[in-house]
């Protein structure tokens, strides 16, 4: 049974609202302030404050309200005072939603519903990032390698400056690790971080998706929504892929990181940009904005500090290490027996260029783990293009070396040939050359280079 703890003055309430939510809720009336608190742990799944402005004046209720607004627990606030500058208040302060008073039955189930559904989102996501923490780590940084440890070392030296961070690298990569990293250990830590990929995003829609936008603002924004700079409040906004932005787009968002402020779509008012700001890209925007399709006054904005990220063919002696990474975390996922990957296995997962980087590596690993019948990942259940790819170099290895013995065998028979046609013509060379048909200059360089290399061996 779903829990609503019900703040109110009034005691009436919850008798009036009880029959729009039974049988599946139970609303608890809460008038002391203490056990509201205690509820906001973990007693309740949805909060609603009961602010009545007739004994409430608006900076009692902001205080009220910011004395709960550190709760996991979403928070819907009743109000009888419903104008755009009070329910933006509680909006921008976390609130789930706002409802008039007194409440319709249908539309304050409705709500409580989305609010309680969007708690166990929230909870099943956190959830899975623990997991994913507690068994991934920073797997896509894991090595020790020289070109690893620089990043390292560049994530160190800018996780607390706001300076803005621009993060290079091929796909697959660990772009977004990188700035989740960057994010996780600096003093924003506690506050959100939101991922957004440029390209993902029609160019249509793009604005809103940043900006936000009003109820009406364009056809089919049927209501308020806070865009990701304000979603990201004094988080960080990661926006990977920034040389997918089209050059209009490029310039609103440039001229936010000047003014360190923004409109939502359809409204003149302005919003203090509180988040942190990294960005990434795979392209080269230097050649982009040489080519028109980057605005060099972003460029040179978000270029302050960059980071290069190395692909997995630059750092090969990461691999083994990243390798078994994914081994041990797979092999306990699906509860299999396999410990060890094979040395010749290993051999091929070195030689391999890699052109997916780490996502590919462990996608190869975690197929192999599925694969693996014993104790250890073999060359067999690695994929058929990375075997492909062991035997061509063993072709082209025994092509060479049979190619070295031909040339071998050429060289001598034509020294063989030369010295028996001088000695034929006792020691005479251009009578030599004549029935060899090759020029004199020939023969003589022949017979030096020949009388050079035996020199050499016999030292």
């Amino acid at each position: 049974m779903v829990r609503v703890a019900l703040y109110s003055l009034d005691y009436k309430l919850p008798a009036l609202l009880a029959p729009a939510l039974l049988p599946e809720y139970r609303v608890v009336l809460e008038s002391d302030k203490q056990r509201l608190k205690h509820a906001a742990t973990d007693q309740a799944d949805v909060i609603v404050l009961d602010f009545d402005s007739n004994y409430w004046s608006l900076p009692d209720q902001l205080k009220f309200y910011n004395e709960l607004s550190d709760s996991p627990i979403p928070i819907v606030v009743m109000t009888d005072d419903l104008r755009r500058s009070t329910t933006t208040e509680f909006l921008q302060r976390g609130a789930y939603d706002c409802i008039g008073k007194p409440p319709s039955l249908v539309e304050f189930k409705v709500i409580v519903r989305r609010a309680y559904e969007h708690a166990l989102m929230k909870r099943e996501l956190e959830r899975i990032k623990n997991a994913m923490h507690s068994t991934q780590g920073c797997e896509r940084l894991v090595g020790s390698s020289g070109r690893a440890q620089v990043v390292y070392d560049l994530i160190r030296r800018v996780t607390n400056l706001n300076a803005f961070v621009l993060i290079t690298g091929e796909s697959g990569t660990g772009k977004e690790l990188v700035a989740s990293a960057i994010h996780n250990l600096g003093n924003r830590a506690k506050h959100p971080f939101i991922a957004v990929s440029c390209g993902a995003i029609p160019e249509s829609l793009i604005e809103a998706e940043l900006f936000g936008h009003e109820k009406g603002a364009f056809t089919g924004s049927t209501g308020v929504r806070a865009g990701y700079l304000e979603q990201a409040g004094a988080g960080t906004l990661f926006l990977d892929e920034i040389g997918e932005l089209s050059l209009n787009t490029q310039v609103k968002l440039l001229r936010v990181l000047q003014q360190k402020e923004f409109c939502r779509l359809g409204s003149n008012r302005l919003i203090p940009l509180n988040a942190r700001v990294v960005f990434a890209t795979h392209r080269n925007l230097q050649q982009m904005v040489e080519a028109g399709t980057f605005r060099p006054d972003l460029f040179f904005r978000v270029n302050v500090m960059t980071i290069n990220v190395p692909t997995l063919r630059e750092r090969t002696e990461d691999i083994p290490t990243l390798a078994r990474h994914f081994l041990e975390r797979y092999a306990t996922e699906y509860e299999k027996p396999v410990t060890d990957i094979r040395p010749n296995a290993m051999e091929l997962l070195v030689d391999y260029d890699w052109p997916g980087n780490i996502r590919e590596l462990e996608n190869v690993i975690q197929g192999a783990v599925i694969l693996a019948d014993g104790d250890c990942i073999t060359r067999a259940e690695l994929p058929d293009h990375l075997q492909q790819l062991a035997e061509e170099k063993a072709v082209h290895a025994e092509l060479d070396s049979e190619r070295g013995c031909f040339e071998e065998q050429m060289w001598n028979f034509k020294v063989s040939l030369a010295n028996r046609a001088i000695s034929e013509c006792n020691g005479n060379k251009s009578l030599a050359a004549r029935k060899l048909r090759v020029s004199r200059a020939y023969l003589h360089r022949l017979v030096r280079m020949a009388s050079t290399s035996e020199s050499s061996d016999a030292a």
